[in-house]
């Protein structure tokens, strides 16, 4: 079957194969989410998050904040207007993938995932709002903002990748060692999450707390972040002894030791310090972006079967020549 049949119907101008354009939107999007992740940190970390007091209005008579509403109703519907590009960007990348909906169903189908998710965002921080900030839709808010960063770089890691069946390219021992760290990231954020909700930066100084004791929940918070941070330097060196068979992934396991240091090191200082805010949001971020290195080592532990051969047949050849 040729490349041109498994094209499907669409305008003329629309890429036929992941091309600039693609790649071009695709970073736009991801870097996009993680924005947003920052910028709703600064509505809760400056007690802006009903800046805007209402939704999906800024007020009951204005769409945008007035003189009154201050510096906090900027921040908060600047976050909103946040929702916005956001958005844009998403359905440009499910437009721009709609011809290869066929031949690459997986970028097609992350694509939708985002628009649908943006979506559904949009709907969940007029809850947020509605409900007065209640702590644990703030968190499923974060939580789901989290998570399509992850889809998005899933996108970027896939895209490139030929469209043909993957297989896994390292032993089973590492892959499920991969998951089980993957689970410790989950474990981690979700408790990060309930501290946050019962610690000080609420949102709003009449919102209410979950009620939980924080000074507990950090040190909750700490120990599974830990497990994590050891699982991961158990796959930087299974991946670094193997680092011929998959080379991208030991340089992703090492990102994501990276990450993960910085992180312990931000964690430290803000408990340390009485949570500074911009500690709190740069660890907020932190946390997105471990999530989606996360994810890209995940998609490393299998490759297209075709990549797979033409390296051994590679390293086959440059063994057999002589010194």
């Amino acid at each position: 079957m040729s490349a041109q049949s498994t094209l499907a119907p669409g305008p003329r101008w629309l890429p036929v194969r992941v091309d600039r354009r693609i790649a071009v939107f695709a970073w736009l999007s991801f870097l996009a989410e993680v924005i947003i992740i920052g910028t709703g940190g600064a509505v809760r970390l400056t007690g802006s998050g009903l800046g805007c007091p209402t939704w999906p209005t800024c007020t009951a008579d204005s769409l945008v904040p007035t003189e009154a509403m201050g510096i906090h109703g900027i921040i908060e519907f600047g976050n909103r207007l946040m929702t916005g590009v956001v958005g844009i960007l998403a359905v440009v990348v499910l437009v721009l993938v709609w011809r290869l909906r066929r031949s690459r169903r997986d970028l097609f189908t992350l694509a939708a995932v985002v628009v649908g998710g943006v979506i559904a965002q949009a709907i969940v921080g007029g809850i947020t709002v509605l409900t007065g900030l209640n702590p644990f839709i703030v968190g499923f808010h974060y939580a789901a903002s989290l998570a399509l960063v992850c889809v998005t770089a899933a996108f970027l890691a896939l895209m490139r990748l030929p469209a043909e069946p993957r297989v896994r390219a390292v032993p089973r021992w590492y892959a499920v060692t991969a998951h089980v760290t993957t689970l410790a990231l989950a474990v981690t954020i979700v408790v990060g999450i309930l501290t946050t909700g019962a610690g000080p930066h609420s949102g709003d100084a009449d919102a209410g707390r979950s009620g939980f004791d924080v000074e507990i929940l950090e040190h909750v918070h700490a120990w599974p972040g830990y497990i994590l941070f050891v699982l991961s330097i158990v796959l930087l060196v299974g991946s670094w002894r193997r680092r011929s068979d998959v080379p991208s992934l030991a340089l992703w396991t090492a990102l994501l030791v990276l990450v993960e240091l910085v992180q312990i090191a931000v964690g430290l200082f803000q408990a340390r310090n009485g949570l500074p805010v911009l500690a709190v949001g740069t660890h907020m971020v932190l946390a997105a972006l471990t999530a989606a290195v996360m994810t890209v080592v995940l998609l490393h532990l299998k490759r297209p079967q075709s990549l797979i051969d033409a390296e051994r047949a590679t390293r086959a050849v440059a063994a057999s020549e002589p010194l």
